[in-house]
Order: structure tokens, then C-alpha cells, then sequence
């Protein structure tokens, strides 16, 4: 599949996911506490202008005391009760992220994979101020070297592999407004290697229609297998009318390894090529993590 055929999708992807994870985060920063007025709108009738409370007997004739009057803001306590949903509760433990960026292949890889762009998507949990815990999804297209393309007889080609990996963050300065931090994790991987040759199609306006030609997959193989990552970042968090945000912008590189098997084959009835074992390539991500 080339590029111009995937692309508008995934940027429609990608800015909805923005769109949704800017919304949760405006929605997170609201958990302000606002003591509760009602007990201040019942003053007592025999309160004096001096604002001294008159105590008068309740009429019970046991002469028991009056009980104190509750203190006006004891209300708000109900926004520290992590049953009811307060700041304390799931909800504002919950991590998002989305971002993306660009990737190259380590020099173990560079002979069967080249450069690329990169998507990743995640949710998860903040366990402490310094600890949390993403459930990552991540899109890779990289293109393929001319020299395994011609071994095929196509003309062009590109690796897609996604993933689904579980990826702890540590934050090494979690109360400073710039942070370090190291991650890495592991998963599931597939792998897709196309190759593509341009394939006559009908083409039509308001005036007119003809053919002319676009790129489609002609041969291709792909595996499914495990991986893992490693990596650091930098972060920049804001600090919020509380100085209580998440959201922090964020820019990392990882090391990471597909233990993909080696392949020695004619794909669709294409020329016979070698692509070798494990992919290794470095993701470099910009974003933004609430």
C-alpha cells in the first residue's frame, strides 16, 4: 500500500485522537473545590447585627444545650471522598497520550528497512506522582531500500508494522515543570513488507474521465510476533490555574526491536529477496501526555 493511500486516514486519525484527548484533559482540569454556600445562606433570625449568635431555647424545656452551628464550609470536604468520584478517585488517575513523529533503522537494519514516520496513541493510569503506566498503540511506515525493491522486479515498496505494548513511564522530576523520564516496554507486533507497481485505474471528473495510474501492492509477506522497547524523554508540564495540570508536552527517542523471522522469499510470484532477522529501528515521538 503506498503512502498517499494511507495518509489521509491516519492524519484523520491522528487529529481526532488530539481532538478527544485535548477535551478530556480541559474537562480533568476543572476538579476545583468550591466550598458549599447553603449553610451560609440560612443565617439564624435572632443573629444581631453585630454578627453574635443568640442562643434561645428550643422550646424543649429539658434545658439541654443548643447544638453549634455547622461550620459553613464543611461541605466541601465531599470533594476529598475518592468513592465519590473526587480528585482522589479513578478518573483522575487516567493517563492519555497522542503523538508522533519519525524513524530510522539501526545499522543492523538499514539493508532491508529505511526511513519513515510514526503514529502512537495510548491510555493508562497514574499509580504515583512519579510512576504510570501506558497501554500503547503504535503505526510505523518505512520505506524499503532500492536494492530489495529491484530484487522483486517492483518499483516501489514500504514496511507498515503496528503494535500493541505495555509501556511503564518513570518520571525522574515529577514536582518540576521540566522533566526526564525513562520508559519501555513490550508486546505484540505485526509486521506487513509491500511491494507495489503502478496499476492502471479509471479516473473521472465533472468533465471528463480517463485512466491513469496509481500505486498498488503487488506482492507482499508479514508475521506476527513480540518486541520490546527502551527509551527516555523530555517533558514540559504546565502548570494550570491550580498548578494541579497533567498535561505536559512531551519529545522521546527509543531503541526498538521486532524479533521478526528471517525471510528468503518470492512474494506473490515476485523475484526471490532476503530480508534478515529482528527489525531494529529508533522511533523519535513529539506529543502530548495528560
Amino acid at each position: 500500500m503506498s503512502s498517499s493511500r494511507w495518509s489521509s486516514p491516519l492524519l484523520r486519525f491522528a487529529f481526532l485522537g488530539a481532538a478527544v484527548l485535548l477535551a478530556v484533559g480541559t474537562a480533568s482540569a476543572q476538579f476545583a473545590s468550591t466550598p458549599d454556600s447553603s449553610h451560609s445562606a440560612a443565617a439564624p433570625a435572632t443573629e444581631s447585627s453585630s454578627n453574635d449568635f443568640v442562643v434561645t431555647d428550643s422550646g424543649s424545656g429539658d434545658g439541654s444545650e443548643p447544638s453549634a452551628p455547622e461550620p459553613a464550609g464543611h461541605a466541601a470536604g465531599q470533594y476529598d471522598n475518592a468513592a465519590g468520584g473526587g480528585s482522589h478517585g479513578l478518573r483522575s488517575r487516567m493517563a492519555f497520550e497522542t503523538g508522533g513523529g519519525f524513524s530510522g533503522p539501526t545499522s543492523d537494519s538499514s539493508p532491508y528497512i529505511t526511513w519513515g514516520g510514526n503514529l502512537t496513541v495510548g491510555a493508562g493510569l497514574h499509580f504515583t506522582k512519579r510512576i504510570t503506566v501506558l497501554a500503547e498503540y503504535q503505526f510505523i511506515d518505512d520505506k524499503l531500500p532500492g536494492k530489495i525493491i529491484a530484487e522483486t522486479g517492483a518499483t516501489g515498496g514500504n514496511a507498515h508494522i503496528w503494535s500493541l505494548t505495555l509501556d511503564p513511564v518513570i518520571d525522574l522530576f515529577p514536582k518540576s515543570h521540566n522533566d526526564v523520564y525513562v520508559t519501555g516496554g513490550g508486546g505484540f507486533y505485526r509486521k506487513v513488507t509491500n511491494f507495489t507497481d503502478p496499476q492502471p485505474t479509471l479516473y473521472c471528473d465533472y468533465y471528463y474521465c480517463g485512466i491513469t495510474y496509481q500505486n498498488a501492492v503487488v506482492g507482499h509477506f508479514s508475521s506476527n510476533q513480540g518486541g520490546w522497547n527502551v527509551g527516555a524523554g523530555y517533558a514540559h508540564r504546565f502548570g494550570g490555574m491550580y498548578g494541579d495540570s497533567k498535561m505536559q508536552v512531551f519529545a522521546e527517542a527509543r531503541y526498538l526491536d521486532v524479533l521478526t523471522p528471517e525471510v528468503n522469499s518470492s512474494p506473490n510470484g515476485l523475484g526471490t529477496t532476503f530480508i534478515g532477522k529482528d527489525t531494529k529501528i529508533v522511533p523519535v515521538t513529539f506529543g502530548v501526555r495528560f
